[in-house]
């Protein structure tokens, strides 16, 4: 990838030197646990966009109906400025908010950040081309090594935004954490806009994660085969099935894969060898569903001051604009 279009922010020697220590520590503890990070090679990220595109998968038409009522004022709010978008993907929804940016006519820089190399590139590729105005480059790397590049790169006029329902894939302790680090890579009178999936019922949530088509569990199988290619693994996919359920007590959908059989497989790569038994899973995934008022209370802690929440009429999803 030409440097200019997408800056590489996970080859240094220790992001190598670690990679798959993770799968590791998930595949040998009990209950078994990936990171969903792993869901992310470009097939992934294909299966994913046409996720947000599934009749039962409300997030993403519920928020982008916010940006669509919200994003000029957002914008005017903000003001012109470098804005960071963390796991944009194809950055389909963040076109809204760059239209409203582009309506402000002063100069503009967009940073798309991702760990799929695929699509991050095609996505840079077709904004240069919508937005020949804008300097557009993206970067390359997990949420924690771009944070940690921007807190080294500072600038008066950064807004970092993460959109979708991706904060609730953290537990509370590692989102805790992630705040933290969020406030480092702000400067005083720096903006972040926080995209949040609200509590709501069961018989709402746990269909958006176990579709009629499939195509969440052609997801979450993916996984598997992505570790295959990464770590030269011999998982047989066909020896899995999918279930999402929503855990009321934590307020959380879990999505895992159930092995079928007694089997061993092994990550040559990394040396590893997992037993199964009849019926095991591994957890792959899990999606918080938040409390307005006491993220607000959380983010404020941080010192990121709520500046305006916007939500859909249902109250099914939230945008929060918060200044440091």
């Amino acid at each position: 990838m030409p440097p200019q279009l997408v800056k590489v922010l996970n080859d240094s020697y220790q992001a190598v030197k670690n990679d798959g220590e993770d799968v590791i520590a998930g595949l040998t503890k009990n209950p078994k646990t990936l990171p969903p990070k792993y869901f992310y090679d470009d097939y992934g990220s294909e299966l994913f966009e046409q996720i947000c595109e599934l009749p039962e998968y409300y997030p993403t038409r519920t928020e982008t109906s916010i940006l669509e009522k919200y994003a000029d004022e957002i914008a005017q709010i903000t003001g012109s400025s470098e804005l960071v978008e963390l796991g944009s993907g194809s950055s389909t929804k963040t076109r809204l908010l760059l239209d409203a940016y582009q309506k402000i006519g002063n100069s503009f820089t967009y940073i798309p950040t991702d760990v799929s190399g695929g699509i991050l590139k095609n996505s840079v590729l077709e904004l240069q081309e919508k937005y020949p105005d804008f300097f557009i480059q993206g970067l390359l790397g997990t949420y924690q090594q771009t944070l940690a590049y921007l807190e080294s790169t500072p600038t008066p006029t950064r807004t970092i935004c993460f959109l979708g329902s991706s904060a609730g894939n953290f537990s509370p302790q590692e989102f805790d954490n992630l705040l933290t680090q969020i406030t480092r890579s702000l400067q005083p009178g720096n903006y972040f806009l926080l995209g949040i999936d609200l509590d709501k019922s069961k018989e709402i949530l746990e269909p958006a994660y176990n579709d009629n088509q499939g195509v969440t569990a052609a997801f979450n199988l993916n996984m598997l085969s992505h570790l295959n290619w990464r770590f030269q693994g011999n998982f047989d996919i066909n020896l899995f099935s999918h279930q999402a359920i929503y855990n009321q007590a934590e307020t959380q959908i879990e999505m895992y894969l159930y092995c079928q059989e007694n089997v061993t497989f092994a990550l040559e790569t990394l040396d590893l060898k997992v037993n199964f038994q009849a019926g095991e899973s591994i957890l792959t995934e899990i999606s918080r569903k938040f409390d307005l008022e006491i993220l607000q209370t959380q983010l404020e802690a941080k010192g990121l001051k709520v500046k305006k929440v916007w939500t859909d009429p249902k109250k099914w999803f939230g945008l929060i604009l918060c200044q440091a």
